[in-house]
């Protein structure tokens, strides 16, 4: 039997980028953006807090871009601060690129089994194989191995043995980070 689990973000996760005042490397957003108009031109940026010393930076969504080019809807989702909207923009590789940001996914996930919270996944795992399909809702890149270890219950360490033993078998390669989804088999 095929369970599915899914991967999904909690919250926003923190933006990595060096701060001037204090040299620390995160910034967290809420969510809000800040929108200026130049006569015809707009200006759109997502604005993010220092974890440490609390200075705002400004995360460049739209530059200089023709007020007539934006969509209705995407203005009014700025305007009212959506953030999905930043969860959306976060995840874009041009914004991301453009700013010269990364991720931290750290503590900003969570994985959903389909199972009761505190139930013993590894006396399931014991009886057989398990059929296991994994969708991310975001990307997020997490280990595989550490996904596997936590859904079934098992240390880390017993699922590394278990995939140097060929008891851990899938068509993507399971070591580094993966954020894209995957299936795998666990043979016990």
């Amino acid at each position: 039997m095929l369970e599915n689990w899914v991967v999904l973000p909690t919250c926003l996760p923190l933006v990595r980028r060096r701060c001037r005042p204090c040299g620390a490397g995160h910034f967290r957003t809420s969510g809000k953006f800040r929108v200026n108009a130049h006569h015809k031109l707009l200006d759109v940026w997502l604005l993010a807090l220092c974890t440490t010393c609390g200075e705002t930076t400004k995360l460049t969504v739209l530059e200089r871009v023709n007020v007539r080019s934006v969509r209705p809807g995407l203005l009014d989702r700025l305007h009212a601060n959506d953030p999905g909207l930043a969860a959306e923009l976060l995840q874009d590789p041009v914004v991301r690129r453009r700013n010269r940001i990364a991720l931290d996914w750290s503590g900003a996930w969570r994985l959903d089994t389909g199972a009761p919270a505190h139930g013993d996944r590894s006396a399931h795992v014991d009886h057989g194989a398990l059929d296991v399909s994994v969708r991310f809702a975001a990307e997020i890149p997490v280990r595989p191995l550490r996904l596997i270890a936590e859904g079934c219950g098992l240390p880390r360490a017993e699922v590394a043995r278990l995939l140097a033993e060929g008891k851990l078998v899938s068509a993507v390669r399971l070591g580094g980070r993966l954020c894209v989804d995957f299936t795998f088999t666990l043979k016990r």
